[in-house]
């Protein structure tokens, strides 16, 4: 088995503002830790530059209007205070900034060029670190995505290789732009779990989106209740996929490794540890060790912890793709290194303590209500699954 990580310094130009929580400096941060855990240099595993997707391979998934648009503001700035607002630009969550095309345009080639590895067999995993921009739509910017790379790539592997797609998403944010984009088609397969959609960006994702015309039941939502834990989380997304890919039979998994469902984030009510990240992704690869012979094309996502949680989730992501053993202890170069810089007190150990996260009183409850809200999606949607997979 060979892994690639797609890492280079030039992802860090996608940067909205200072303050902006989306911010750049995790993916600094991870990488570093990454390799001084000693994940980058072992047989098998390499580090590949990105390259910018072409205006065609955007094409695919966003209007020839919406990518005017991103690369007029982006070289000229706007003209007037709501210039850019009908795009989904100019908005708090999503400022326009200098470059702002070509910065995108590269996050987005950077998972066309892990798929490319997988697709071609240079690869059986590929990891772009900084993607996973899964709010993006066809002509608008949402939720701090300007382009869609999960859906670009999607859009290349079934054009170009014609494989069955499953797309598993578990950031604590519905991937509402990927879903949209494929909402009708059969070949791809969406599998979202994620905090509920009636507290929590974008309000979508319920377990009745189920999908339309020709794609109706390849739709897959899990709403989570807030203060959801660790084992609820992984109750609900195991079965599920295990029954998804049962009935599916993917060719290629697209995996987004959002890792703002943990305690710390400060954009989310959930209450998961990075026990989530490093099990979530074990999982989908005995899937695809099962299925599709290995494949996987992942991908970074949200994420607002960026000195605490961060770092630690995606090395715990890449340890697991690439079948490594990463040790719990941090380096202290590490921590001497980033600590002077971080407002926190950053952690010792890539693993969170089990005992970390002090449970809530209504425990018993939310996970009696996960329960009902994954038995309801699989009355509804398993077996349109099964039956369009045989045929019926």
């Amino acid at each position: 088995m060979k892994s690639a990580l797609i890492w280079d310094e030039c992802f860090t130009a996608y940067r909205f503002r200072p303050d902006h929580p989306f911010n750049p400096k995790r993916l600094e941060l991870s990488v570093s830790l990454i390799e001084a855990l000693g994940l980058t240099g072992g047989p098998g595993v390499v580090i590949v530059p990105p390259r910018p997707a072409t205006d065609e391979e955007l094409l695919r998934v966003h209007s020839p209007e919406f990518i005017a648009a991103v690369k007029r503001l982006g070289r000229e700035g706007p003209s007037a205070p709501d210039d850019g607002c009908a795009w989904g630009l100019g908005t708090d969550d999503n400022p326009i900034f200098p470059g702002m095309h070509e910065a995108t345009a590269m996050v987005v080639g950077g998972t066309l060029r892990a798929a490319e590895m997988v697709m071609s067999g240079e690869a059986t995993r590929a990891f772009n670190i900084a993607g996973g921009l899964h709010h993006g739509h066809h002509a608008r910017a949402s939720g701090f995505c300007v382009y869609n790379d999960l859906a670009a790539t999607i859009a290349w592997i079934r054009e170009a290789h014609g494989a069955r797609v499953l797309y598993v998403d578990y950031d604590a944010h519905h991937g509402d732009g990927v879903q949209a984009l494929f909402y009708s088609d059969p070949e791809v397969l969406t599998l979202s779990i994620h905090e509920s959609g009636r507290y929590l960006f974008p309000g979508t994702g319920f377990v009745d989106e189920l999908g339309e015309d020709e794609g109706y039941g390849f739709s897959l939502n899990l709403p989570m209740e807030p203060f959801t834990e660790d084992g609820s989380w992984l109750e609900s997304f195991s079965a599920i996929l295990e029954d998804a890919c049962e009935a599916f039979r993917p060719e290629v998994i697209v995996l987004q490794n959002g890792c703002d469902s943990h305690a710390l984030d400060p954009l989310t009510h959930l209450r998961c540890t990075t026990r989530v990240s490093e099990e979530s992704v074990r999982r989908v690869v005995e899937m695809a060790d099962r299925f599709c012979e290995g494949r996987i094309i992942a991908t970074g996502g949200g994420g607002y912890a960026i000195w605490q949680v961060v770092p630690r989730a995606w090395t715990l992501v890449w340890a697991a793709l690439s079948g490594q053993p990463a040790s719990n202890a941090i380096p202290r170069e590490w921590l001497e290194r980033w600590q002077g810089e971080s407002p926190v007190l950053l952690p010792e150990r890539l693993r969170d303590d089990p005992e970390a996260v002090t449970p809530i009183p209504r425990r018993a409850e939310i996970e009696t209500s996960n329960r009902t809200v994954a038995a309801s999606l699989r009355r509804s949607a398993l077996p349109l699954l099964r039956g369009w997979s045989m045929g019926f």
